[in-house]
């Protein structure tokens, strides 16, 4: 018989666990929001405080927000397979651009070609800094 056994490497260090995993999470967010807006036509900060803003709102607001909003919309993005989870998106960085002061999103498609360049970069960081497990297979033999 086969027992397969889940171990995590364990980390020892005063910021490792949830502020380490926060830190980097603000980092991706800021990565990605800074390529969209380098990127993306209709999608502009005024200063480096305006974005650095923006990326602070907007991980709070995915933190917070975004999962209120899933529940809540979740037959609609069953029934559209996933894609209004962009639109989703879109309207989380249009309210991050209704808070923030200097940073601004020129309309509806601008805001969401900004959340589909967001959503890629962050997606593919994500699995860069992922967590590996390591996963053991040990035949033990049945007690009697």
């Amino acid at each position: 018989m086969q027992i397969v056994h889940f171990s995590q490497q364990m980390q020892a260090g005063p910021f490792s666990g949830g502020f380490q995993a926060a830190v980097v999470r603000i980092l991706i967010t800021g990565i990605a929001v800074f390529l969209a807006v380098a990127t993306v036509p209709g999608l502009e900060a005024n200063s480096f405080g305006s974005g650095l803003a923006a990326v602070l709102v907007l991980t709070i607001l995915n933190l917070i927000l975004r999962p209120i909003l899933f529940v809540l919309t979740l037959p609609l993005i069953v029934l559209t397979l996933g894609l209004f989870l962009v639109v989703l998106n879109a309207l989380l960085l249009e309210f991050t651009a209704y808070l923030v002061k200097g940073f601004t999103v020129s309309g509806f498609w601008p805001a969401v070609g900004g959340a589909l360049v967001i959503s890629v970069i962050t997606t593919v960081l994500n699995m860069m800094t992922a967590d590996r497990r390591h996963i053991e297979v040990r035949t033990d033999e049945p007690r009697q």
